[in-house]
């Protein structure tokens, strides 16, 4: 159903419910999703996004009960992955010659998708469309999170559609932040910033500095995923400028896999190590064959340092712990320290194959990895605590 947002806005997206996985199975989606859609109806009319690909034909005809397609005098695609761009060749088909506003990589984008060749608008930042008594101006925002993406600005309603910068994963009817269980999507904004945009951090400071000189009056954002953000917009530009800038928090993550539960044993003999010494700082076990792995990676995303174990299997380290440090070496973390541990029984290879992959990643390495041969007696356990004080002890 669409929503007013304001007397010139209506949200005409899609609420996904059943959503449990994005890009693949690359991020989890515990609390569903949204493909955000507005329409803009001043003396033009104009479409400002899409919906996923498989729900195209339901936007379609959805949008018909607001509007008479064929009035919509422009349609501006901010991003065209397919969740933003899906519905586009449906409605096209209706609307045919309607002007697309998109970036010039949008375009390549849309081309390489869609293989069509529609009237479309390059844009640049700075470049404005007037639509009555409310001027649109585009914004450039290339790797936040694709080279084509752009921020597009209302006057008048002071609202910044910002596609995927500041969006989450989070299905809700209410539309707006202030109708939902903050803490829940300050989560889900944390998570979505860690496994997409986090490796174009440097990107999105650089934006954000722009946007703040370009002295906008804000009144909304509006993402593509997600809430509204309606009473906590400077909040979340806040957050923002916290998450780009090297983040961590007082936290130490240790991430291991076990097959006979040694290794588990090391781990929670360690974690007590670093309570003893700095009974302040958050300490935080995560099992990699059993918890969600993109919780995992948000959780090394707020740490000062992580540690990561695994057994040795035939001369290697667990396939749970080398999904995670594939996907952290991807993430590309910053100002975040790093060691690595693990049981074994006639080959103890992992701590220094992890340790070689934790460098890679960019971590910087505490010490060259601690190993345990078999069950951990409690002489050995005992070593293991004070392997986590002298973890806190590199600091």
């Amino acid at each position: 159903m669409a929503k007013k947002i304001t007397n010139k806005v209506t949200w005409v997206g899609k609420i996904d419910w059943e959503l449990v996985h994005f890009h693949g199975d690359e991020l989890s989606t515990d609390h569903g999703s949204s493909y955000n859609s507005y329409l803009i109806q001043d003396e033009k009319t104009v479409l400002l996004d899409t919906v996923w690909l498989p729900y195209d034909k339901e936007f379609v005809s959805r949008l018909k009960e607001v509007v008479d397609i064929h009035k919509i005098d422009y349609i501006i695609m901010n991003h065209n992955e397919v969740d933003h761009s899906g519905a586009l060749v449906e409605l096209i088909r209706e609307i045919p010659g309607t002007p697309i506003y998109c970036t010039k990589k949008g375009e390549a984008i849309l081309r390489g998708h869609y293989h069509q060749d529609w009237n479309y608008v390059n844009v640049k930042t700075g470049d404005q469309l007037s639509i009555g008594s409310s001027t649109l101006t585009f914004i450039e925002a290339p790797m936040l999170h694709w080279p084509d993406t752009m921020f597009t600005y209302m006057s008048g309603e002071e609202i910044l559609f910002s596609n995927d910068g500041f969006g989450q994963h989070y299905a809700t009817e209410s539309l707006f932040d202030d109708c939902v269980d903050l803490s829940d999507v300050f989560y889900e904004a944390e998570k979505y910033y860690c496994n997409i945009l986090n490796p174009f951090s440097q990107m999105v400071k650089r934006k954000l500095a722009e946007i703040m000189d370009m002295k906008l009056s804000i009144k909304m954002i509006a993402p593509s995923h997600g809430v509204i953000w309606r009473e906590n917009h400077a909040a979340i530009i806040e957050k923002y400028q916290k998450w780009c800038d090297a983040y961590q928090e007082d936290q130490v993550t240790i991430v291991y896999d076990t097959m006979w539960q040694s290794t588990r044993q090391m781990a929670q003999a360690i974690a007590q190590g670093i309570r003893d010494v700095s009974p302040s700082t958050t300490v935080k076990l995560f099992n990699a064959s059993k918890e969600d792995k993109n919780d995992i990676l948000t959780e090394i995303f707020r740490s000062k340092i992580v540690l990561v174990g695994s057994p040795t299997i035939n001369t290697g380290y667990s396939y749970a712990i080398a999904g995670i440090l594939e996907m952290a070496r991807g993430l590309k973390f910053k100002n975040k320290k790093a060691a690595a541990f693990g049981s074994y029984g006639w080959s103890g290879d992992a701590p220094k194959l992890i340790t070689k992959k934790l460098e890679e990643a960019g971590f910087e390495i505490i010490n060259e990895g601690f190993r345990k041969l078999w069950v951990p007696t409690d002489a050995d356990l005992h070593e293991c605590v004070e392997w986590g004080r002298g973890v806190m002890n590199v600091e």
